[in-house]
């Protein structure tokens, strides 16, 4: 896709419905030219419109109008590209958590988890969170994470996690206030309840650090597997990560993680790791699809704030 299709389709399948703030944003960078030919001086994996608007909401910039927006990254660029060229979107939801427990809880317990792409590990955390699906609650301690599951026979526990660590090219610190900005700058516009459940998430992770890894999710992740107890389940997990992978190198990923021990959860986009024969999607929204050892399970948002069970 064009640079232009890219920030259109965003606000037409991912912030629709989900920030009008954003959805107005992506439309208007979609039709202006003098915006998009600055884009596409930058690699194309820096042009995401969630990179874009993240980082100049963490450099101080307006992202409520169209036109002010507008003047402020033609009038900023230097800043604005400097940051871009160094920044990943790295949106650490915990929220997803709430997509991958009924999963996780089935495995045998007890779990090692690794997260490739964990950013600053709060996903790393899924015995820590408390859910609700519906009117069925699982655990205790907060957040509280909510997500709409149909056709889920919810679990009745949070799993036992014994050993925890996640892979990143850039991990960041929860316990830095400038990583944590980051993270916050990252979070869409009206989207207060996911600021909040970022604090709470992170208090969790400071007060229990995750190991994370500066590494590449192919060259490294064979020797952080290799660190996980020997009596535990190991589970590679990830979420909204490898779109950002090129294909070749996504493809020597899949083949990596297939040949390891224990199990692969994967949430990703259809188009960026693809199954045969899915059903149709409950909407025109963004989906993930969430897999366990190659097998689609479910539909997912990409926040996991809902999930539609595959009948």
């Amino acid at each position: 896709m064009t640079t232009a299709e890219t920030y259109a389709e965003f606000g037409s399948r991912e912030a629709r419905g989900v920030s009008p703030t954003y959805e107005r944003l992506a439309q208007a960078v979609a039709h202006d030219d003098a915006l998009l030919a600055l884009l596409d001086g930058l690699p194309p994996a820096k042009r995401q419109p969630n990179l874009l608007f993240g980082v100049v909401r963490w450099l101080g910039g307006p992202v409520d109008d169209p036109a002010t927006f507008h003047d402020y990254a033609v009038t900023h660029w230097p800043a604005i590209e400097a940051q871009l060229r160094v920044r990943a979107t790295q949106t650490n939801e915990s929220g997803r958590c709430a997509v991958l427990l009924p999963l996780l809880a089935a495995l045998p317990q007890p779990l090692a988890l690794v997260e490739v792409g964990a950013s600053a590990g709060l996903c790393l955390y899924p015995d820590r969170y408390a859910y609700r699906y519906g009117d069925h609650q699982v655990g205790s301690g907060e957040p509280v994470l909510e997500c709409a599951a149909d056709g889920l026979v919810p679990p009745v526990r949070v799993p036992r996690v014994v050993w925890r660590a996640g892979l990143d090219l850039n991990p960041l610190d929860v316990t830095d206030p400038g990583d944590v900005s980051w993270l916050d700058a990252l979070i869409w516009p009206e989207h207060a309840h996911r600021r909040a459940r970022l604090r709470a998430a992170a208090a969790v992770a400071a007060a229990d650090p995750p190991l994370l890894v500066r590494g590449d999710l192919v060259d490294d992740l064979p020797a952080l597997a290799a660190r996980a107890p020997a009596d535990a389940t190991l589970v590679v997990f990830h979420t909204s990560v490898l779109y950002q992978v090129p294909a070749p190198r996504r493809d020597a990923f899949v083949r990596l993680v297939r040949e390891l021990p224990g199990h692969w959860i994967a949430n990703e986009a259809p188009d960026v790791l693809p199954y045969d024969g899915l059903p149709d999607p409950p909407s025109d929204a963004l989906h993930n699809v969430l897999a366990l050892d190659g097998k689609p399970l479910a539909w997912a948002r990409g926040h996991g704030q809902a999930m539609t069970w595959f009948g």
